[in-house]
């Protein structure tokens, strides 16, 4: 079923009556393992991003935009609306993170243990290479928050790319699984994404004794696998605009633009 026009949840109505809990976004402004983008890329992405953000994320609600970036060098002038600060923190460089994800987890990891589970209720991590084009509201909320990828969601479970390899800490049998999630989006509460990246972490080093590597979207949709998310959100939350579009998509939240 396409939609996420639900009764709002006991989280989302707390968050309507009262205006003064913060909610939270995470903008990630990094290299990749599979995209390095030039700095100028990197800024314009950014700018639209947040630009679209500030129209559309959580309006009337306090937002806090934290940006985790390689260099401060590479970040555009900000100006931002009512209800919305943003901080900025410089990612930490460590030999044993060779993998850009994998480093920036830690990194996420450490920003939640000491700071943001005591600034904010609820925490949205998202990829800077997409735009907001409707409201993106209170509806989203949830104590595990997933979204489903756009091309995957319309085919068969025995076809999504889950990891198949038994060793793996990633691995899911073919016969077994729903949905396929797409790492664009993961929001939650802090505590809860902090419970995520823990796991992503564990699964990587025990994979690294076994010479595996999984991508950060397996790790992902193992977790919520194992740990369904409370709150599920429909393409519409990330669209890719390079499909034709289905009539079951009716209003697009966010345009993905890999």
């Amino acid at each position: 079923m396409l939609g996420f026009y639900t009764k709002a949840s006991k989280h989302s109505r707390m968050m309507m009556e009262n205006r003064d809990l913060n909610a939270l976004t995470f903008f990630q402004l990094s290299r990749s393992t599979d995209q390095i983008l030039r700095a100028s890329l990197t800024r314009g992405s950014l700018r639209r991003f947040i630009k679209s953000a500030d129209k559309y994320f959580l309006v009337g609600y306090n937002v806090i935009f934290y940006i985790l970036a390689d260099s401060m060098y590479n970040l555009p002038y900000l100006e931002l609306g009512p209800l919305r600060t943003f901080k900025v923190w410089r990612l930490f460089e460590e030999d044993m993170y060779q993998d850009c994800n994998l480093r920036n987890m830690a990194n996420m990891q450490s920003k939640i243990i000491h700071h943001i589970q005591y600034e904010v209720n609820f925490l949205f991590m998202m990829s800077v290479n997409q735009i907001f084009k409707n409201n993106f509201g209170v509806e989203t909320l949830g104590r595990s928050v997933a979204q489903l990828h756009t091309w995957w969601y319309f085919k068969k479970p025995r076809d999504f790319p889950y990891e198949r390899r038994t060793k793996s800490t990633a691995f899911i049998p073919f016969e077994e699984g729903d949905f396929y999630y797409h790492r664009a989006i993961v929001g939650g509460t802090p505590l809860d994404i902090l419970d995520l990246i823990e796991q992503y972490i564990k699964g990587i080093i025990d994979d690294s004794t076994n010479k595996l590597y999984s991508t950060f979207e397996s790790h992902l949709n193992k977790y919520f696998f194992i740990n369904k998310p409370a709150r599920v959100l429909s393409p519409e939350y990330n669209w890719n605009p390079k499909f034709k579009t289905p009539p079951e998509i009716k209003h697009i939240k966010i345009a993905w633009h890999p």
